[in-house]
C-alpha cells in the first residue's frame, strides 16, 4: 500500500500544469550544471576516459533525439558513448544476445524492462549493479516498484529501468477528419464508423506496420479496450486459459479481424515510425502504437491536442501497461575494471533527475523517478498521468509476464491471423488458448 501511495503521489505531482517554456530552459541548464559538477567531483578527466559501445534500437527521428540526451550526458562524465544502433527491436534482440553469449559483449545495451535478459542473467553474463543501486537508494525513488523488481534475480539487481512506456494508445491526425467534414473520433466505435467515409476520401483509416511485435502489441491494446482490465489481468498476469477462451476474448479476435479491412496492402514489413509518418502526413487517419510515437509527432513539429490527438485505451477502457526500456551491462570478456567503472558511471547517470526529465520529454515516455516534476508534459502525456493516478489502471506489460519464448509464440499467431483472412476467429482463439495453457 505504501508503494502504491507513493506512485499515485508521483503522478499527481507530475500532472500539475501552469509552468511555461522557461522551466524547460531551467531543466537544461540544470542538466549541464549537475553533469559538470559530477565530472569535477569524480575527478574524471581525459586520461581516464573509457569507450563504451552501447547497443539499442532507437533509430527513428524521435528516438534519435532522445538517445542523444543519454549520449551527451555520458560523454559529459569524461567517457565516450560509442553508438551501436540496430534498427528494429525484432532484429536487435537476437544480435545483442548472440554477441553476449558468443564472447563479444558490448559495454551496455538497451532491452525491454522485463524478462528479455533473464537467461543472460542466469548465465552470469551481466554486471551486478546491486551495490550501486543500494548506495544511491534506487528502491526509494523508482516507481512503480515493479520496474526495479523486473531487474532483480536472486535478490540482486542487473539492469536500470529508464522510462515508463505503454502500448495502449491510438494516435490521430485531427486535420484528416476536420478537413473532410468528419468529427474526430473519441473511441474505437466511432473510429470504426468513420472508416468508410475516410476510404471514400482516399485516406487509409488505420496505418499499421507489419512487424510481429507491432501486431502482437496491437492485440494487447484491443484486449484492454474491448475486454477490459479484468480480462487483460486474467490472461497476462494470472495466465488463465478460461479467460483466453472467453466470449470477451472472442470479441478481441473479431476486432482484430475487422481492423484488417482498414489497412492498406503495403503494411507487411512496414516499420512503426513509417506508419506513424503516414498519420503525420495525412495519408492515414490513425495508428495504434505505444506512447513512443509522440517523439515522431514532436520531431515533425506537431502539437498534441492541436494537430494530433490521442485515445488511451482506444477511448473505451483507459488503462496503461507500464513496461518500458532498461539498460543492461554485459560483463567485459576480459574483466576490464575500467569498463566496469564506466558501466557503473553510466548506470548512475541514467537514473539522475535531470537526465530523466530531459530524456523522457524527448522520448514521449514517463520518468521512472517518483521524486521529480514533469510540468512540461504535453496534452497526451497529461491524459496518461491522470489515468495512472488510479493504481487500478496500472497494468503489467507482456515483457514482464511472459517469457521470450512465449512472447514469440504470441507474435507468430497474431501475425498469421492478421495476414491471413482465411484463418477463422475460432481457429486463432483455439491456438491462443493453447499458448496460454503451456506458457512458462
Amino acid at each position: 500500500m505504501e508503494i502504491d501511495y507513493c506512485f499515485v503521489a508521483f503522478f499527481r505531482s507530475v500532472g500539475r500544469v501552469g509552468r511555461t517554456a522557461p522551466i524547460w530552459e531551467v531543466y537544461m541548464r540544470g542538466i549541464r550544471t549537475v553533469l559538470a559538477a559530477t565530472t569535477m567531483l569524480a575527478g574524471i578527466g581525459a586520461a581516464s576516459a573509457t569507450d563504451l559501445e552501447v547497443t539499442h534500437w532507437w533509430t527513428s527521428g524521435g528516438e534519435a533525439a532522445a538517445v542523444k540526451v543519454f549520449a551527451d550526458a555520458f560523454n559529459a562524465t569524461g567517457n565516450n558513448w560509442v553508438d551501436g544502433a540496430i534498427a528494429g527491436g525484432g532484429n536487435a534482440r537476437p544480435i545483442i544476445i548472440s554477441r553476449i553469449t558468443g564472447g563479444d559483449p558490448m559495454g551496455a545495451t538497451q532491452l525491454n524492462t522485463g524478462r528479455d535478459a533473464e537467461d543472460l542473467v542466469k548465465a552470469g553474463l551481466m554486471t551486478d549493479l546491486t551495490e550501486l543501486a543500494e548506495k544511491e537508494g534506487w528502491a526509494d525513488f523508482i516507481r512503480p516498484a515493479k520496474l526495479l523488481d523486473s531487474c532483480r534475480f536472486e535478490g540482486k539487481i542487473y539492469c536500470v529501468p529508464v522510462n515508463i512506456h505503454s502500448f495502449q494508445w491510438m494516435w490521430m491526425n485531427r486535420g484528416v477528419y476536420e478537413d473532410n467534414g468528419l468529427a474526430v473520433p473519441t473511441n474505437w466505435t466511432e473510429f470504426v464508423a468513420s472508416a468508410p467515409a475516410l476510404r471514400e476520401k482516399g485516406v487509409i483509416p488505420l496505418a499499421v506496420g507489419g512487424e510481429p511485435w507491432q501486431i502482437n502489441g496491437m492485440s494487447g491494446v484491443f484486449m484492454v479496450a474491448l475486454g477490459g482490465v479484468d480480462l487483460y489481468r486474467q490472461i497476462n498476469a494470472q495466465k488463465s486459459a478460461e479467460a483466453a477462451a472467453s466470449p470477451e476474448m472472442t470479441e478481441v479476435f473479431e476486432a482484430i479481424s475487422a481492423a484488417r479491412g482498414m489497412v492498406d496492402d503495403g503494411f507487411v514489413g512496414r516499420a512503426w515510425n513509417d506508419a506513424a509518418n503516414m498519420v503525420i502526413t495525412g495519408k492515414a487517419g490513425a495508428q495504434i502504437m505505444g506512447d513512443w510515437a509522440q517523439g515522431e509527432f514532436s520531431v515533425a513539429g506537431l502539437t498534441a491536442g492541436k494537430e494530433y490527438d490521442c485515445l488511451p485505451g482506444l477511448g473505451m477502457h483507459p488503462a496503461l501497461d507500464t513496461g518500458g526500456d532498461a539498460f543492461y551491462f554485459p560483463k567485459p570478456a576480459d574483466g576490464n575494471p575500467e569498463i566496469v567503472k564506466a558501466q557503473l558511471e553510466m548506470a548512475s547517470m541514467l537514473v539522475s533527475k535531470e537526465v530523466q526529465v530531459a530524456f523522457n520529454l524527448k522520448k514521449g515516455s514517463l520518468p521512472i523517478r517518483g521524486d521529480i516534476d514533469l510540468a512540461a508534459a504535453n496534452a497526451c502525456m497529461q491524459k496518461g498521468l491522470v489515468i495512472l493516478e488510479n493504481p487500478d489502471n496500472i497494468l503489467p506489460s507482456g515483457e514482464q509476464t511472459w517469457s521470450s519464448d512465449t512472447q514469440g509464440q504470441f507474435e507468430d499467431l497474431w501475425v498469421e491471423f492478421f495476414n491471413d483472412p482465411g484463418m477463422s476467429v475460432d481457429e486463432a482463439q483455439e491456438r491462443f488458448v493453447e499458448i496460454v495453457e503451456n506458457a512458462d
